[in-house]
C-alpha cells in the first residue's frame, strides 16, 4: 500500500481529478480498494468480539430486538417500557440486521460498521472533489485509521452515522458551489442527507449543517447562494423523509393525563433541556471544556501531527474571504468551519467525549489535503520541511510511549490463572457517567493482564513513527503515510485485544447466560442498581428485568405512562419478593448487598466484579 506515490505528480494543485483516462479511472478503483481494505482490517475484524456491553451498547441492541418482538417500528421500547429518547434510524438498521442475520453480537454491530465504510467513502469523494485523487485517498485513510472513530464504534451509539450524513450534506453543498445553478440531484441530495441525520440524532441534523453552511456563506459574502438551492422543493423532499416518523411517533404517544407525550419529551426535554443541562432526569456527567477540545486532537492520532500545517492553508484575511477563492481555498475554509462549529456548539452545553466525532471528517479532510500538497511539493519545499518536523515530533512521542510502556510492562506481572480482573481494579463509580470512566479503575497490578497488547502497542508505535520519520527524511512522504496507516492497523488491533480482555468488567453476558440456563416461568430477575448497569441480562437472557432503584436513567420517562408494566421495586417490595416462594435472581456489583439485610442468599455466577445471587438454592 503506497498511498498513491506512483501518481503524486499527476494530481493537480487544486480542483477535482477528471476521470477521463483509463489510468486515472484505474487509480480511482485502487484508492477505493485501499479504503475498503483498511476498513475490513480494522473494523470488520473487530466486529465479532467482545460481548455487548452493559449500558448504551446492550440497551440500544435490546431496543432494536424489542422492535421485532412487538412488531412496532414507530415507538422504541427497552425492557418493556417506552424508550422515547432517541431517533430511530440506528435501531431500524440493527433490527433489519437481526431480521436478515438473526439476533446476535456481530449482527447488532453490522449496520454501524457499514456506516463507517460509507463515511470513509463519502470522505474520499469529498476530498477528491476538493483536493484531487491523492487528497481524497489520504483524507479517508487518515479518518479510517484514526483512534477516535475506532474507539467510539466499540459500542452502539449513533455519532458515527451523524458524521456520515454530515459528510454527505457538505459534499452536496460543496458540489453546489461549482454548479450554476445547482442541479436537483445536488439540492435534493443535501436535503435527504439532512433528513437522515435528523432521523439519526434529532435536531442537530439541521443545526450542524445550518451553522456550518450559514457561517461559510456569511464569511464569503455569498448568502444569495441559499436561494439557488431550490429551497421550496428541497424543503418538501426534507419533510417527506424526516416528518413521517415524527408524526406517527407523536400520534402513537400522545399526552396521557399528567404524562407529557412524545413531542414534549423528545424535542423539549431530550434536546433543548439537555443542551441547557436541565434535562429530567439529570443522570449524566459532562467533560471539562479544555479536555473536550483537547480530546479532538487525541481522537485524530497520529494524523493530528500534521494539523498545524493544515490550518495554515485556511483563508484568514477578510479580503481573501471575500475574493473569489479557488477550490482548495473554499474547501479549507469549509472544513475548518465544520470542526469549529461543532466544538463551539458543545462548548456551551453538556458534553461527552464522543460528541466531537461528527467533526473528525472535517479535520481528516484538512489533514488529507495538506498531505497531498506535501506529496506534490519539491524536496526542498516548506511543506516537506514541515512534514519532517511533524514526523520528528511523532517519533519523539513514540519513543516516550515506548519508555513508559516498557516501564509498565516490567513493573507488572501476569495474574495467576483464574484471577478475576475485577479483583485487581480500584473502583471509581463517580467517573462511570463518562464513556471511558471504567478505564480509570486500572491499577499497576491490573496491567499485568494486558502485557501482550501493551508490548504490541508500544513496539508498533515506536517502529511506525520511526519509519515515518525515516521515509520523510529521505523525501518519501507517501511511504511515510503508508507506514503510519499500517502502524495504526497494528495499534488498533492491540487496542481491540485489550478491550476484549477488559470487557468482562463492562459486560454481564456470562451472568445473563447463567440466568437463562436456570430461568423458569414465574422467576424474577432484579438489578440491584440502575437498569443500565446490568442491561446485558435483558438482551442475552431475553427476560424482563425488575430494578431495585428509584426511577432513573433510560427507563425513567417510559415508566410514568399509565400502561407501563411494573419495573421499579422499593426496598419493601423487594424484601417481600426475596422472602417469597418465587425464585429471584439478583444482579449485584456489591460483595455483601446491604439490600439483603443479611438474608440467606445462594450464589449462581460471578464475573467481572458482578454476581448473580438467588433467594432459593438450585433444586428447590
Amino acid at each position: 500500500m503506497d498511498l498513491s506515490a506512483a501518481h503524486q505528480d499527476r494530481t493537480p494543485n487544486t480542483g477535482p481529478t477528471p476521470l477521463t483516462s483509463p489510468s486515472k479511472a484505474t487509480f480511482c478503483f485502487t484508492s477505493i480498494l485501499i479504503v475498503v481494505a483498511l476498513w475490513a482490517a480494522i473494523y470488520v475484524a473487530g466486529m465479532f468480539t467482545p460481548a455487548l456491553l452493559d449500558d448504551a451498547d446492550s440497551v440500544h441492541a435490546e431496543a432494536a430486538r424489542e422492535m421485532l418482538v412487538r412488531h412496532d417500528w414507530i415507538t422504541l421500547y427497552a425492557n418493556g417500557l417506552r424508550y422515547l429518547e432517541k431517533a430511530p434510524l440506528l435501531y431500524w438498521g440493527i433490527a433489519g440486521s437481526f431480521v436478515t442475520f438473526g439476533v446476535g453480537e456481530w449482527s447488532a454491530r453490522l449496520p454501524l460498521m457499514l456506516g463507517v465504510l460509507a463515511m470513509l467513502l463519502a470522505t474520499y469523494a469529498l476530498g477528491r472533489r476538493a483536493y484531487g485523487e491523492n487528497g481524497g485517498l489520504l483524507s479517508a485513510v487518515a479518518l479510517g485509521t484514526a483512534l477516535g472513530p475506532y474507539l467510539f464504534t466499540r459500542f452502539l451509539i449513533p455519532d458515527t452515522l451523524v458524521a456520515l450524513w454530515l459528510t454527505l450534506t457538505l459534499y452536496f453543498f460543496f458540489k453546489s458551489l461549482g454548479e450554476d445553478p445547482p442541479s436537483r440531484f445536488t439540492a435534493w441530495g443535501l436535503a435527504v442527507s439532512c433528513a437522515l441525520n435528523v432521523l439519526t440524532k434529532g435536531l442537530i441534523g439541521l443545526v450542524f449543517p445550518a451553522g456550518i453552511i450559514g457561517l461559510y456563506l456569511i464569511l464569503t459574502g455569498n448568502l444569495r447562494h441559499l436561494l439557488r438551492l431550490r429551497l421550496l422543493s428541497s424543503s418538501i423532499v426534507f419533510l417527506a423523509v424526516a416528518a413521517p416518523w415524527h408524526i406517527l411517533a407523536s400520534l402513537h404517544n400522545p399526552d396521557q393525563g399528567s404524562v407529557r407525550g412524545f413531542l414534549w419529551f423528545y424535542f423539549v426535554n431530550e434536546q433543548f433541556l439537555r443542551y441547557l443541562n436541565q434535562r429530567v432526569p439529570r443522570d449524566y456527567d459532562t467533560v471539562p471544556l479544555l479536555l473536550f477540545w483537547g480530546l479532538l486532537l487525541l481522537w485524530m492520532l497520529p494524523w493530528v501531527a500534521f494539523l498545524p500545517q493544515s490550518l495554515k492553508n485556511v483563508p484568514r484575511r477578510w479580503r481573501e474571504l471575500r475574493s473569489h477563492l479557488d477550490q482548495a481555498g473554499r474547501a479549507n475554509l469549509l472544513f475548518f468551519l465544520w470542526a469549529l462549529v461543532i466544538l463551539l456548539f458543545f462548548s456551551f452545553s453538556t458534553r461527552q467525549e464522543y460528541y466531537t466525532i461528527p467533526a473528525l471528517p472535517g479535520v481528516a479532510l484538512l489533514v488529507g489535503g495538506w498531505l497531498a500538497q506535501e506529496m506534490r511539493s519539491s524536496p526542498e519545499s516548506a511543506e516537506r520541511h514541515a512534514g519532517r518536523i511533524s514526523s520528528l515530533v511523532l517519533f519523539v512521542i513514540g519513543v516516550a510511549a515506548f519508555v513508559v510502556g516498557m516501564a509498565f510492562f516490567f513493573a507488572s506481572s501476569a495474574p495467576a490463572p483464574g484471577t478475576d480482573l475485577a479483583d485487581l481494579l480500584k473502583k471509581n463509580p463517580e467517573d462511570y457517567a463518562l464513556s471511558f470512566g471504567h478505564f480509570l479503575d486500572l491499577t499497576p497490578q491490573a496491567l499485568g493482564a494486558f502485557q501482550r497488547p501493551l508490548l504490541g502497542f508500544v513496539f508498533a508505535f515506536l517502529l511506525g513513527t520511526g519509519l515515518n520519520w525515516f521515509f520523510r527524511r529521505r523525501g518519501q512522504p507517501a511511504r511515510g503515510n503508508a507506514t503510519l496507516a499500517l502502524m495504526m492497523v497494528a495499534l488498533l488491533t492491540c487496542v481491540h485485544f485489550a478491550f476484549v480482555t477488559f470487557s468482562p468488567i463492562l459486560s454481564s453476558k456470562s451472568l445473563a447466560l447463567a440466568v437463562e440456563q436456570h430461568y423458569q416461568p414465574g422467576a424474577l430477575v432484579v438489578i440491584d442498581g440502575e437498569y443500565e448497569a446490568g442491561s446485558t441480562l435483558n438482551f442475552y437472557a431475553r427476560v424482563p428485568l425488575r430494578i431495585l432503584h428509584e426511577r432513573s436513567g433510560n427507563l425513567y420517562y417510559g415508566s410514568q405512562f399509565p400502561d407501563a408494566p411494573h419495573v421499579f421495586e422499593t426496598q419493601e417490595s423487594f424484601d417481600a419478593l426475596w422472602s417469597g416462594p418465587a425464585r429471584v435472581f439478583l444482579w449485584t456489583d456489591q460483595e455483601d448487598p446491604k439490600e439483603l439485610h443479611g438474608a440467606p442468599r445462594y450464589p449462581l455466577a460471578h464475573s467481572g466484579g458482578k454476581a448473580i445471587l438467588m433467594n432459593h438454592p438450585l433444586g428447590e
